[in-house]
């Protein structure tokens, strides 16, 4: 049994609290591999959960963070060895177990990852959640013909973790990408990243046709709303729209004419309880052909288990830019 610190997120007859704690391993959500975490990361559903805003986590008390990366020192699982270095995102952390925000963190052996080759593990929480989602919905549409001759892929909220990462990864893979955001002061930074052409979603001109011409092969979509209803017209014939956010609103209002004239698919992305074997998968993509090239430059800030109540309004606010990691100081 080892005592450490963590992020501990309650709820009870006085209210919502959360903040950094002592407590025991033993304490720890079960599973088969205890982890020593080194980094998690910062994603707006931890901000959700880390404030209260959101309805995040399902039981109390729980450790936050929804990814985590570390290295394993004990094991029940024989495929897990000490020292060897895993990844988990999504599956439960912070929902149904403890999640990344501590020292420790102790993992389903079905969702702890091994770290593949080519990634280490500060680049693994680069990626995290949002970097999985982006990649997940880019094998999505691969898996459902998509192409590059087919013509550009927009990425809504471009400026966002999930948008970020797949400006580059989709670059990366062989993909002109068109960037659409809400803040041209960080076109520059989209460019190098690797868009091709940058648009500003106050400029764009949907027609509100039930089609019109085709502008994109495909689209990652991290907005829904009216942004999703403009842009299924636009879709060249039998290309993929994936769907991943809804920062601009859950409804929206469309008609079957892309989807039955041209052949629009629209593929949904829910990252959170992606199957085994399809994560792996992601994985060793992010850590080989996919791996963005500028990931350095998209990890803006690390902070510490203590100042996670600094970032979250920032988050929440839709103020912050690039990714925020939480480096775990070991003693």
């Amino acid at each position: 049994m080892t005592s450490f610190r963590a992020f501990r997120i309650r709820q009870g007859d006085t209210g919502y609290r959360a903040g950094v704690e002592t407590m025991d391993t033993a304490e720890l959500s079960p599973g088969e591999v205890l982890v020593r975490a080194a980094y998690s990361s910062v994603n707006y559903k931890d901000a959700l959960a880390g404030t209260g805003t959101g309805r995040i986590l399902r039981q109390f008390p729980l450790n936050g963070g929804i990814d985590v990366a570390g290295h394993v020192v004990a094991s029940t699982d024989p495929a897990f060895r000490e020292g060897d270095a895993v990844l988990c995102t999504g599956s439960g952390l912070s929902e149904t177990r403890d999640g990344g925000y501590g020292e420790y963190v102790r993992l389903d052996a079905r969702w702890a990852i091994p770290l593949p080759a080519g990634l280490d593990l500060r680049e693994s929480m680069i990626l995290g959640t949002a970097g999985f989602t982006a990649a997940l919905g880019l094998l999505q549409m691969l898996d459902n013909r998509q192409t590059p001759a087919l013509g550009p892929i927009a990425v809504t909220g471009a400026t966002g973790g999930v948008g970020m990462l797949a400006v580059d990864i989709y670059a990366r893979a062989g993909f002109e990408v068109h960037a659409i955001s809400g803040k041209p002061d960080h076109f520059g930074f989209l460019r190098q990243l690797g868009a091709a052409q940058c648009l500003d979603r106050r400029e764009l001109a949907f027609s509100g046709k039930p089609m019109d011409s085709a502008r994109f092969g495909g689209a990652l979509d991290n907005v829904g709303g009216a942004m999703l209803a403009g842009l299924l017209p636009l879709v060249a014939p039998y290309g993929n729209v994936a769907l991943c956010g809804n920062a601009g609103g859950i409804g929206f209002e469309s008609t079957v004419m892309p989807f039955i004239i041209r052949g629009v698919n629209l593929l949904g992305v829910a990252s959170a309880g992606t199957a085994r074997d399809q994560r792996v998968r992601v994985w060793e993509h992010l850590a080989g052909p996919w791996k963005p090239r500028h990931l350095d430059r998209i990890a803006t800030r690390e902070v510490t288990l203590e100042e996670l109540p600094t970032v979250f309004p920032t988050m929440l606010a839709g103020d912050s830019f690039g990714r925020t990691l939480v480096r775990h100081v070991h003693p």
